[in-house]
């Protein structure tokens, strides 16, 4: 995380108006609804469209997608007007940037890392999108996708380039979320499972645990930058 700067915090797979209030509330810097059918966090674009006018101009909103075609994507965007579209599935470096264009949104591309060779993906998507989101890589007979509760070693990310800023996401929760700061230096932090008190049931003290430790965490890092 370069020096000055600040900690994104996105909340994600949030559902109904009370988790996203303790979202707000907690001072989160994006809140992401998913569109993925096969996921427990699913949300119909039309309910979300009702959150996401809560949010509007407190926090970023983020729409997950997982291998649309570039007119789906414009029409989610229609309706929901995120402010950003976050691809979780196989999409390539041109079908991120195609929809990108099609849809007038910026793009976070969200990449499975389980071991140091995932990484050389970074490279091939970072002139692509606006932004990259190492998760943790899902489970070969995973449902759908995303890092389903588990951490990978963020100690793999230890020699990326620090001009290449990325969220960290990826079984992260209140307990860890500090450590994975201090060890792989994000510049934001995503969660999803870690602030759900069952699979796609947000827990809203949970939410604000997660968003204090991680600003304490970046907080401190700052000042031991500057010491």
């Amino acid at each position: 995380m370069p020096i000055g700067s600040h900690l994104a915090i996105k909340i994600c797979g949030l559902s109904t108006p009370e988790t996203l209030a303790a979202a707000l509330a907690g001072g989160a810097d994006m809140v992401g609804f998913v569109f993925h059918p096969r996921s427990p966090r699913f949300v119909a674009p039309e309910r979300a469209a009702q959150l996401a006018a809560t949010a509007r101009g407190k926090a970023e909103i983020v729409a997950l997608i997982v291998d649309w075609d570039e007119k789906r994507a414009a029409d989610l965007v229609e309706t929901l007007k995120p402010d950003w579209l976050q691809l979780h599935g196989t999409e390539t470096p041109e079908h991120a940037a195609a929809i990108a264009a099609a849809a007038g949104r910026p793009v976070m591309k969200a990449l499975g890392i389980a071991g140091a060779a995932d990484l050389e993906a970074i490279a091939r998507y970072a002139g692509a999108v606006e932004r990259i989101l190492l998760d943790a890589k899902p489970p070969k007979d995973a449902a759908f996708p995303g890092g389903h509760g588990r951490p990978f070693d963020w100690s793999l990310l230890a020699g990326l380039d620090p001009r290449q800023p990325f969220m960290l996401s990826g079984g992260l929760d209140p307990a860890n979320v500090a450590e994975a700061i201090r060890i792989a230096r994000p510049a934001g932090v995503d969660v999803s499972s870690g602030v759900e008190s069952a699979p796609g049931i947000k827990d809203p003290l949970r939410i604000a645990e997660f968003i204090a430790a991680a600003r304490k965490a970046a907080a401190a890092m700052q000042e031991g930058l500057r010491a």
